[in-house]
């Protein structure tokens, strides 16, 4: 007797997948059919619909930077490497959950319980389901800590959670960068996107905040960042984009020039 053997078009098993998804009872269910999916069926699911950004369409510094001049002089010290890591950082003005990236970084609270600003926005274009992961984490996240949650329907395929300081503590603040970066290593991501972090209400200022981050950044990817592509700082504020764009020839230097700073 003759046999016939039906196949399931992928793109029809994926679909499947997201409408299983979207039917979970529980956010470790739906975690895990979501990161089941192919890039294409992702999108079909993104809660922006078509309006995500790719990552080949933020431009890096080292493509913007021949176009900028900058009246901050690059510091040289004898203990600095000589990479010249342009090519691997961008600075992008608009919404942090529209990137479609391995993760992005949220400005989160030492509870996980979500908020205002970033953090209210991340976790109402991801949906109810990261919240739920968020809640399960017990003792929440410390300062200067990073912990590693689901996307769900963001572009973004992960959310890194870290909680920068309520004080002026650049320390801590470093360690949200640096930890971040750490996670997205591990976890073999090759591009995140950092929102400004501890400023606006957390009170932290702008200039001295872009300092650190840049800063802490820069060391990460002379130490440990041959697995990382892109590194993209998202910005929504006018004075914090201007800042950044005064403050990048310093620490990411380009054109010969590869010297960086402390």
């Amino acid at each position: 007797m003759l046999i016939r053997q039906f196949s399931v078009p992928k793109k029809s098993f994926n679909r499947a997948i997201f409408a299983m998804a979207n039917e979970c009872s529980t956010w470790v269910e739906a975690k895990a059919k979501y990161l089941e999916g192919n890039i294409e069926t992702r999108r079909e699911n993104y809660f922006c619909k078509n309006s995500f950004v790719k990552l080949e369409d933020i431009p890096t510094w080292a493509d913007e930077s021949k176009e900028v001049s900058s009246s901050i002089p690059v510091q040289k010290n004898s203990s600095q490497g000589s990479k010249d890591l342009s090519s691997k950082i961008s600075v992008w003005k608009g919404d942090i959950t529209l990137l479609e990236v391995g993760a992005i970084v949220n400005a989160a609270n030492s509870r996980l319980a979500g908020g205002g600003g970033v953090d209210g926005a991340i976790h109402k274009a991801a949906g109810h389901f990261l919240l739920s992961e968020c809640k399960s984490i017990k003792n929440g996240c410390p300062t200067g800590e990073a912990l590693l949650t689901g996307g769900y329907k963001l572009p973004a395929k992960y959310v890194i959670q870290t909680v920068g300081p309520m004080t002026q503590n650049p320390e801590l603040l470093s360690a949200c960068y640096a930890n971040s970066l750490k996670l997205a290593n591990e976890n073999n991501l090759k591009s995140i996107a950092f929102p400004c972090i501890s400023t606006g209400v957390y009170g932290y200022p702008n200039r001295d905040a872009a300092e650190v981050a840049l800063s802490a950044v820069r060391k990460f990817l002379e130490c440990d960042g041959s697995l990382l592509e892109r590194v993209i700082f998202c910005i929504f504020l006018d004075l914090d984009f201007n800042l950044y764009k005064e403050l990048l020839p310093k620490y990411f230097p380009s054109h010969g020039d590869t010297t960086k700073v402390d």
